[in-house]
C-alpha cells in the first residue's frame, strides 16, 4: 500500500482528486458487518421468497424487520474512521416510533438520540423533499445524511422500535471509511426536544447543558401553530461560555434565522416553500377542512459556513411569538403556546453530558 498523506476526511470538490490510504466500507442488510468481500452473500432474509428461483446473490436480504420494543444494532464499526453517508427508508407512520441513536468510542450514553424522522428533517411523518447539503430527502421518503462523523475507536448505531407492533421493511445503508483521524476532529452530536405546548411567555429550549469545546452546526424545527395569524416573530438566542441572562447571539425573528423574510410570504397570500444548501422551509402542512386542523411547518438552518463556536458551554432557545389583533392602531406581540419539536446538531470534544430522558412513544407522537 502506498503511503499517501491525505486521510480521506473533510471531502469536497477541492480535494476529490487526492489519493488516500483510506478504506471504503458499507454496512447494510446485505452485509451486516461491512466486511470486505462479504456483501450479498445472504441465503435468508426479507427477500428470500422473491429470490427463491434465483438464489444467493439476488437480493435475498435487502431490509430488516424490527420487532415490537426491539433495540436493533444497525452498525458496529471498529475505528479509527468516519461515517460519511447514511441512507435509509421506512414507512412514514414509523418516523416518530423509531429512535435513532449513535454512540462513539464505547461511551455509556448516546451522542445522537433523535426520533428517526426528525434526524432527517421530517418530524411530521409526512413526506416532503429536501435538497440541503448535509441532509437530503428524496422521493419517496429516501433519507440521506452526509454529516461527517469521525470516531477514534468505535461507532455504534442503533434503532429502537417504541411501538407495540412489528415494523416491517426497514432499509438502510451506512457508508464509512476506515482511516486515521486527527486529534482535533470533534464528535458529531444531535439532540431532540419538544415543548407541547410552549408555556405562556416561556421559550422553547433547543439544547442546554452542553459542556466543553465545540461548535453548533444546525437546527431543525417541526413547528405546529395553535393560533391564527403569523407565528414567527420570536428570536433565537445562543448563550455561549458563561452567558446567563443575556445571550451573545440574538436573532431578529424566526423566518430571518431560517433565511427568509417577511413571514415567508411569496407569492402573495401563500407560504413560499424552499429548500437550499444551508436553509429551508421545505414543508407547510395546511388545514384540509376535515382532519388536518392546524398549520404545521418544517424548517432547517445549517451553520456549515458559519459554525457557532463555544469553548465551555452552550444553550440555545427560541421564542414563540405572534401578533395580537388590535383596534387602537398600535400593534402588540402575542406570546404563543405552540407545539415545537427541535433537533439540534453540533460537534464537540468528548465526554458530553447525558441528554435529558427522551419521552415515550406517546410523548413523541404527532397529535
Amino acid at each position: 500500500m502506498s503511503n499517501y498523506s491525505f486521510n480521506g476526511l473533510g471531502m469536497s470538490l477541492g480535494n476529490l482528486a487526492l489519493l488516500s490510504n483510506a478504506q471504503t466500507r458499507s454496512i447494510s442488510a446485505e452485509n451486516f458487518t461491512g466486511e470486505k468481500g462479504q456483501g450479498g452473500k445472504a441465503t435468508e432474509g426479507t427477500g428470500r421468497v422473491p429470490a427463491r428461483e434465483l438464489g444467493q446473490g439476488w437480493k435475498v436480504s435487502p431490509s430488516i424487520d424490527i420487532a415490537a420494543g426491539e433495540l436493533r444494532t444497525l452498525a458496529d464499526i471498529s475505528g479509527p474512521g468516519a461515517i460519511q453517508h447514511i441512507w435509509l427508508t421506512v414507512h412514514p407512520q414509523n418516523w416518530r416510533r423509531l429512535v435513532f441513536r449513535i454512540f462513539w468510542d464505547d461511551e455509556e450514553t448516546p451522542s445522537v438520540e433523535v426520533p428517526l424522522g426528525d434526524f432527517f428533517c421530517s418530524g411530521w411523518c409526512v413526506r416532503c423533499n429536501i435538497s440541503s447539503l448535509p441532509v437530503a430527502v428524496n422521493p419517496a421518503g429516501g433519507f440521506n445524511s452526509f454529516w461527517e462523523m469521525p470516531f477514534k475507536k468505535r461507532a455504534l448505531i442503533t434503532v429502537q422500535n417504541l411501538a407495540p407492533d412489528k415494523i416491517e421493511g426497514f432499509y438502510y445503508q451506512v457508508d464509512h471509511t476506515l482511516t486515521e483521524v486527527e486529534s482535533d476532529r470533534a464528535y458529531f452530536h444531535a439532540q431532540w426536544r419538544r415543548s407541547n405546548p410552549v408555556t405562556y411567555k416561556g421559550v422553547h429550549t433547543l439544547v442546554d447543558g452542553i459542556s466543553g469545546a465545540g461548535h453548533y452546526v444546525g437546527s431543525y424545527l417541526a413547528w405546529g401553530v395553535h393560533n391564527n395569524g403569523w407565528w414567527g416573530e420570536g428570536e433565537i438566542k445562543f448563550y455561549l461560555d458563561g452567558d446567563l441572562e443575556w445571550p451573545t447571539l440574538c436573532g431578529t425573528g424566526t423566518e430571518d434565522y431560517f433565511g427568509g423574510a417577511w413571514n415567508f410570504e411569496h407569492p402573495k397570500g401563500e407560504y413560499g416553500i424552499f429548500s437550499g444548501p444551508f436553509q429551508g422551509l421545505p414543508q407547510v402542512i395546511k388545514p384540509d377542512g376535515l382532519y388536518q386542523s392546524q398549520q404545521r411547518f418544517g424548517m432547517y438552518r445549517w451553520h456549515i459556513m458559519d459554525p457557532i463556536r463555544f469553548q465551555e458551554d452552550l444553550r440555545v432557545t427560541i421564542q414563540a411569538l405572534g401578533w395580537r389583533s388590535t383596534l387602537e392602531g398600535q400593534r402588540r406581540y402575542l406570546p404563543l403556546q405552540d407545539d415545537i419539536a427541535s433537533t439540534a446538531f453540533w460537534y464537540q470534544a468528548e465526554p458530553h453530558k447525558p441528554f435529558p430522558q427522551l419521552p415515550d412513544m406517546n410523548g413523541l407522537e404527532v397529535v
